[in-house]
C-alpha cells in the first residue's frame, strides 16, 4: 500500500482533550513504556477507577513481551505511567484480560507462548487484592497448549463464570498460522475454583469470541474471522449452549473486535471496516518476520474446504457500528482513519500502521470508553457520550 502521510502522534500525551472529528469525543494516548504496544483491555473497577492492560516489548512473539498496566483514577482526566505486571522473560506474554470478581478480587489473565507458536500458549493468572496496585504469584490457569484468550470474562444470570477462549491448533511438525482455530468457553460453577470446557459448534475460523447479554436476557457472541471476510455472530439462551457462528454484514480483516450493550439495548461494536477484499498483499503468517532462519517447518495446511487464514488485510479504518435490532442490521461511523498497513509487526522501525484491537466498556454514567492499538506504538483512549451517534 502507499505511504500513509500523517504526523507522528505524541504517544506521551496522557491528558484527555476534546475533539469533534469524526464525532464529538475526548481522546488521549496512554503513556507507552516500550517500542511495541498492542491488545489493550479496559476494566472499570468498583471504585470507579478505569484500568487498561496491554502487552508491550520489542515485538509480538519475542520473549521480552510482557503485560503493562495504566490507571485513570475516578474523576481524573489523565492516565498514570505504565507499570509492568508480568516478568517471565522466557516466553511471550500476550492478550491480557482484566476481571474483577463479584467478591472484589482483581484477576489479570493473559496468554504465555513460545515465540510465534500460538499453539504452545497457556493461560496464566495473577490475583490482586488491592485493585491492581500489587499482584500475587503467577500461576497457570489453563495448561492445555494452544489455549488463547482475548475477551472479557462474563458472569451469567445463573451465577456461572464464563471465559471465552479460542484454540490454536496445528498438526505436529507444522507451523501454526491459524487454519484450524476454533472457539470454546471455559465454565466455572464454583467461583473459579474448577473449570469445564465446551466447544462452540462448527466455529472453525471464528475466534476472539466475546459474549454480552442482550436486553431480553438472551446472550450474543461476536467473533473475529480467520478467513478475513466478516464478523460472525451466534446466540445462546443460557450463555453455555451456542448456535453455530454465521456471518454478519460487518467486514473483518482477521483482526480483533469488541462490543458492549447500552441500557437501551443498542449494541456498540468497535472494529476494522475492511477485509481481505481490501488487501494489496498477503503475509505468510502473523509471525513471519520473526521466524528463525533454521525453522524449516511447513505452514499447517487448510482443513476446511480450502479456507485458509488470511494475514495482511489492512487494519483500518477503525469504526464504531451500532445495532438496534440485536445485530440483524447495522449502521457505522469512522472513529480513526488510516491505511492500516500491517504487512509487518515491526514497531522498533515504526513500520506498522494498524488501528486495531479495540476494547470497549460502558460506564455506570452511560459514557463509552474505548482503547485501541495505534500503529503498534501506543494505546489510544477515547471517551464519548453515545447520544452523539444519533446527531447529524
Amino acid at each position: 500500500m502507499g505511504s500513509y502521510e500523517e504526523p507522528t502522534p505524541d504517544f506521551g500525551n496522557n491528558v484527555l482533550t476534546e475533539t469533534t472529528k469524526p464525532f464529538k469525543h475526548s481522546e488521549c494516548f496512554i503513556p507507552a513504556a516500550t517500542p511495541q504496544c498492542h491488545a489493550s483491555n479496559l476494566l472499570i473497577l468498583d471504585n470507579g477507577d478505569l484500568l487498561c492492560a496491554w502487552f508491550g516489548g520489542s515485538q509480538e512473539g519475542k520473549p521480552d513481551i510482557s503485560i503493562y498496566l495504566a490507571r485513570k483514577a475516578a474523576g481524573e482526566q489523565s492516565w498514570s505511567k505504565a507499570t509492568r505486571a508480568t516478568f517471565d522473560t522466557s516466553r511471550s506474554e500476550q492478550n491480557p484480560v482484566l476481571f474483577q470478581t463479584p467478591e472484589g478480587n482483581l484477576w489479570l489473565l493473559h496468554t504465555s507462548q513460545q515465540l510465534g507458536d500460538q499453539d504452545s500458549a497457556v493461560v496464566k493468572r495473577q490475583i490482586s487484592q488491592d485493585r491492581g496496585l500489587t499482584w500475587g504469584t503467577p500461576e497457570v490457569l489453563f495448561p492445555e497448549p494452544g489455549t488463547f484468550i482475548r475477551q472479557p470474562v462474563i458472569v451469567l444470570e445463573s451465577g456461572a463464570w464464563v471465559i471465552p477462549t479460542f484454540k490454536c491448533r496445528s498438526e505436529p511438525g507444522t507451523r501454526w498460522v491459524g487454519n484450524d482455530d476454533i472457539s470454546a468457553i471455559r465454565v466455572s460453577q464454583d467461583q473459579g475454583r474448577t473449570w469445564t470446557e465446551k466447544e462452540v459448534p462448527n466455529s472453525f475460523g471464528a475466534v476472539h469470541m466475546q459474549i454480552q447479554q442482550l436486553k431480553d436476557k438472551r446472550y450474543l457472541a461476536l467473533y473475529r474471522s480467520r478467513w478475513a471476510d466478516s464478523i460472525h455472530l451466534s446466540t445462546s439462551l443460557d450463555g453455555i449452549d451456542w448456535s453455530e457462528p454465521r456471518p454478519t454484514t460487518l467486514p473483518n480483516p482477521n483482526a480483533g473486535i469488541c462490543f458492549d450493550v447500552l441500557s437501551s439495548g443498542r449494541i456498540l461494536v468497535v472494529y476494522n471496516h475492511s477485509s481481505r477484499a481490501n488487501a494489496e498483499g498477503r503475509r505468510e503468517g502473523l509471525y513471519d518476520d520473526i521466524a528463525a532462519a533454521d525453522d524449516v517447518r511447513k505452514n499447517q495446511v487448510s482443513k476446511h474446504a480450502g479456507k485458509e487464514a488470511f494475514w495482511g488485510a489492512p487494519r483500518a479504518p477503525l469504526c464504531l457500528a451500532w445495532s438496534d435490532d440485536d445485530g440483524q442490521s447495522w449502521r457505522h461511523r469512522v472513529m480513526e482513519e488510516g491505511d492500516g498497513y500491517c504487512m509487518t509487526n515491526n514497531s522498533e522501525q515504526k513500520l506498522n500502521r494498524e488501528l486495531s484491537y479495540p476494547s470497549i466498556r460502558i460506564g455506570g454514567d452511560g459514557k463509552v470508553h474505548v482503547a485501541f492499538t495505534f500503529w503498534r506504538q501506543g494505546i489510544k483512549y477515547v471517551e464519548f457520550d453515545p447520544d452523539v451517534l444519533d446527531q447529524a
